[in-house]
């Protein structure tokens, strides 16, 4: 792996436990579906974002946005997740974080976390899932191969392996690592306290190569 320049977060899952709530609901109000309780806010949130995906729907309704504000709101930041950026901004990482979120709810956010050197949403960025990623690494600017994306579902992983960025898999919940291991994800970790140095061996690694290929 290329050393790394910088780093893009969705916030859901990978800063943050977001409830699941406000996104079931969305799903029901906006598709009809049941309101069948999960225990992952991430996951509830990438589903929904497949259901908008694949009607073609605006995300532009001021209930969803108001739904988003509430799942913002009621949102717990991992305890790890300050002093971790605060620990890359040291290590000259560029710190974007690129959501699929409306713009109203990432500046709520943003409110909440605070260290990042860029903001994209879905309103900045023209459209969700991928395009959040594109226009941070257009905007930052960065090589996907010196980027990675911090990624805790199947459907993020696959997001970030098709724009070309390194995902890394943020382990929230075992059982589920041990699926998402198998796509074969660029590396792992279980708190954002091993990201730092996740960086570091990174850069030690490449140098490496660069000295055998001299």
């Amino acid at each position: 792996m290329n050393a790394i320049a910088g780093i893009l977060f969705e916030p859901v899952g990978c800063l943050a436990e977001f409830p699941a709530e406000p996104f079931v609901e969305m799903a029901a109000r906006m598709f009809g579906r049941k309101r069948k309780p999960s225990r992952s806010g991430s996951r509830a949130y990438w589903h929904l974002l497949n259901l908008f995906e694949e009607s073609g729907q605006a995300l532009d309704d001021p209930e969803i946005i108001a739904l988003e504000c509430e799942a913002v709101e009621r949102a717990g930041i991992y305890e790890d997740v300050l002093p971790a950026l605060a620990q890359l901004e040291t290590l000259g990482v560029r710190l974007v974080l690129a959501s699929s979120l409306s713009e109203r709810a990432v500046i709520e956010f943003v409110r909440k976390c605070r260290g990042f050197s860029g903001v994209w949403s879905r309103d900045s960025a023209g459209g969700i899932k991928q395009a959040p990623l594109q226009s941070a690494l257009r905007g930052a600017p960065l090589r996907p191969e010196n980027t990675l994306y911090l990624a805790d579902t199947a459907e993020a992983l696959n997001v970030g392996k098709s724009v070309g960025v390194n995902p890394i898999l943020m382990m929230n919940d075992p059982d589920e690592a041990r699926r998402l291991a198998m796509q074969e994800p660029a590396g792992g970790i279980v708190s954002l306290h091993e990201l730092p140095d996740f960086v570091r061996l990174v850069a030690v690694n490449a140098g490496k190569e660069e000295r055998c290929h001299d």
